[in-house]
């Protein structure tokens, strides 16, 4: 049975894996390839998060070349063990009313600045800009009972378990950039489309 041969991205990202980076003039001599064959494929394993520009390197006269390697997406990184280490210290034997306080102030600090004298609708739209600048893919709603953000993407879904305190945080953010009560109305809820979101409802003005 004839084994299908591995596609030239394949063959890139196996190099990376075994030799962790490469010019593309390596990968053109290595490919028996053209430099902007080369570059063509490097730009698509680029644009899907796969591979990073991870340095410099002179090869002989002229500028010194890009090297590539793995990204971090795929190489994995160790930061949701620190963020949750570094929440475990921070809050440990913290109390009540001192917890609300630093949440709030860590909100603030993400929230990047507040708008709350600008007309609501405003407001909304600043915060989903803000709430997806930090990767919660959100968008907001109409409702009955007010305005309703919706957060389809955890950014700390690897800590939210053992921290349920970032909930809070998040609608402290809500808060800072709508200046104005939030009510959490949805946690990890399965949408129509089977994946889990969060919502708040706009409570106060």
């Amino acid at each position: 049975m004839n084994r299908m041969k591995p596609t030239t991205r394949l063959r890139i990202l196996d190099h990376f894996r075994k030799h962790q980076s490469a010019s593309v003039r390596e990968l053109s001599r290595l490919l028996g390839m053209t430099g902007a064959n080369i570059r063509h494929h490097l730009a698509v394993l680029e644009s899907n998060d796969l591979i990073e520009i991870v340095g410099q390197r002179k090869e002989g006269r002229g500028r010194p070349m890009h090297v590539y390697g793995l990204s971090r997406r795929v190489l994995g990184d160790g930061l949701d063990k620190l963020a949750g280490t570094l929440f475990d210290v921070w809050l440990d034997g913290v109390a009540d009313e001192r917890r609300e306080k630093d949440l709030r102030s860590l909100a603030e600090r993400l929230a990047g600045g507040a708008e709350s004298k600008a007309p609501v609708m405003k407001r909304l739209v600043r915060a989903v800009e803000r709430l997806n600048e930090l990767h919660y893919q959100a968008r907001w709603e109409a409702s009955a009972a007010g305005p309703r953000l919706i957060l389809g993407h955890c950014p700390y879904a690897a800590i939210v378990a053992d921290h349920p305190e970032l909930c809070r945080m998040d609608a402290f953010l809500l808060e800072t950039r709508l200046g104005a009560s939030v009510e959490q109305t949805a946690k990890l809820q399965l949408s129509d489309k089977g994946l889990p979101f969060c919502a708040f409802l706009m409570v106060g003005d």
